[in-house]
């Protein structure tokens, strides 16, 4: 076995920060990213020039240094209070003083971006008090937004630095097949699947949720510690730039969470982009789900964000990806491997959508091959009723987003594996194995996830 190593399995922003702490910190042993899609300049989807998706085998959208989420709208997440479990294991205080360091290295490779939204202005207060009256909570969260092509420049330059590091190596195309695991149960390594072995005195496994479903194998065949994690499932949903034009303003993404009757299921907003694009992205299978992007030059006429309903399952279903991934697959085969749209009007009255009454409309969709039809014909009565009830509630505090037009994209699911159990230097159940990021079902977004890849350099170190 090789001396002094370390291997990350992912190159998102979980890996790429721990990797980054590590050699901040005077770790002078080999560092190897595994990452099973291209380096960020090579990260190109062909849909650009198809006009529609050709299923690549590895996603460019979803796999790739950087990660999913920094190729897609590219937001920061400036407060511990959105983006996953991290304060829960850390405290809030110490995930709020990791998010500043992590701000402070994007800033190092030129992030020159505003903050929106910190301040408690008058106009957020009205928001606020008009949420309150909905029933709703509106999360204060300042951002800071990239732009999908701002973060290709800022993560090319973070990858350049990294490659110029002696004892960085990035292993892209790369996929891992499993962990080794020795007579004592300790982690000494992984096998990728073209069956090359990288020994290591500490492996870190560092996926997205694109990596869920195989870190949830994982689980289950080296009796990995976890508990069900959470799965959100939900729509896409597109209105004209006009009706958000106040949340676009003073907040740029407005984060608002429900408990609507009758279930009192967790429903809340995620990854809002104003004058943004409606996107596919793959997964496994041919897997197709909707995601939004915003791009900083570039802007369309409308605004898109998620409208998410969490499910928590209790014994003796212990499989919610596979319940999630036999949602979308329901919905894809309704478009025949594509992405479903529906009116909001027409889910009221009971009817499908057909694509002649879209092109009458004020509202153009952004995503011009996704297939108008019926998202109810797949979506679990539970989650459907949520997103209803949701809409009419945000329609109080954002007037017109529930009108007839509204566009509603399906399926779009948020994949965080079961939480692995940890305890608060990271370590799990399988010696010298550490799993972090949105993959480990502990954070939700780029902000808290680079601040996990931080934190598991320190403990490691």
């Amino acid at each position: 076995m090789g001396l002094n190593n370390i291997v990350i399995v992912g190159g998102g922003p979980a890996g790429i920060f721990c990797a980054y702490e590590l050699v901040q910190r005077g770790y002078n042993g080999k560092i190897t990213i595994l990452e099973m899609g291209n380096l960020v300049e090579n990260r190109n989807c062909p849909k650009i020039k198809t006009g529609k998706c050709v299923h690549c085998k590895n996603c460019s959208v979803t796999s790739g240094f950087a990660g999913a989420g920094a190729f897609s709208d590219s937001k920061l997440t400036m407060s511990p209070e959105a983006g996953g479990y991290l304060p829960e294991l850390l405290g809030a205080e110490n995930v709020q003083l990791l998010i500043n360091y992590v701000e402070s290295i994007y800033q190092r490779f030129g992030m020159k971006v505003e903050t929106v939204g910190a301040e408690d202005t008058e106009e957020i207060k009205q928001i606020r008090k008009r949420a309150i009256a909905a029933g709703l909570k509106l999360v204060k969260s300042p951002v800071k937004h990239l732009g999908t092509e701002k973060s290709r420049e800022l993560y090319f330059k973070i990858e350049q630095y990294l490659l110029s590091c002696s004892n960085v190596f990035i292993e892209h195309s790369c996929e891992c097949q499993d962990i080794i695991i020795d007579e004592d149960g300790d982690c000494i390594g992984v096998v990728s699947t073209i069956g090359q072995t990288y020994h290591a005195d500490k492996v870190v496994i560092a996926v997205g949720r694109r990596g869920a479903s195989w870190l949830e194998r994982l689980c289950s065949l080296h009796d990995i510690e976890n508990t069900p994690g959470t799965v959100d499932i939900g729509v896409r949903v597109e209105c004209r730039n006009e009706i958000m034009e106040e949340i676009n303003r003073y907040l740029y993404e407005g984060k608002f969470i429900g408990y609507p009757a009758p279930f009192r299921d967790r429903v809340r907003t995620f990854c809002q982009n104003p004058g943004g694009f409606v996107t596919q992205e793959n997964y496994d299978n041919n897997l197709a789900l909707v995601n939004g992007h915003a791009f900083k030059e570039k802007k369309s006429e409308n605004t898109n964000l998620s409208i998410l309903c969490s499910h928590n399952f209790t014994t003796p279903f212990d499989q919610p990806i596979k319940y999630a991934q036999e949602v979308g697959e329901l919905t894809n085969m309704l478009a025949k491997g594509s992405i479903l749209v529906q009116r909001y009007g027409d889910i009221l009255t009971g009817k499908r959508t057909w694509q002649d009454e879209l092109e009458r409309s004020n509202l153009k969709p952004t995503l011009s091959d996704a297939v108008a039809g019926d998202i109810t014909a797949a979506m679990p009565y539970r989650a459907m009723t949520n997103i209803l009830a949701f809409i009419r509630a945000l329609d109080k505090v954002v007037p017109g987003f529930a009108a007839d037009e509204t566009l509603l994209y399906s399926p779009e699911i948020k994949f965080y594996s079961n939480k692995i159990k940890m305890d608060e230097h990271l370590r799990t159940s399988i010696n010298n194995l550490y799993c972090i990021g949105d993959g480990a079902g502990i954070t939700h977004g780029i902000m808290q996830a680079s601040s996990m890849g931080i934190q598991c350099a320190r403990e490691i170190m």
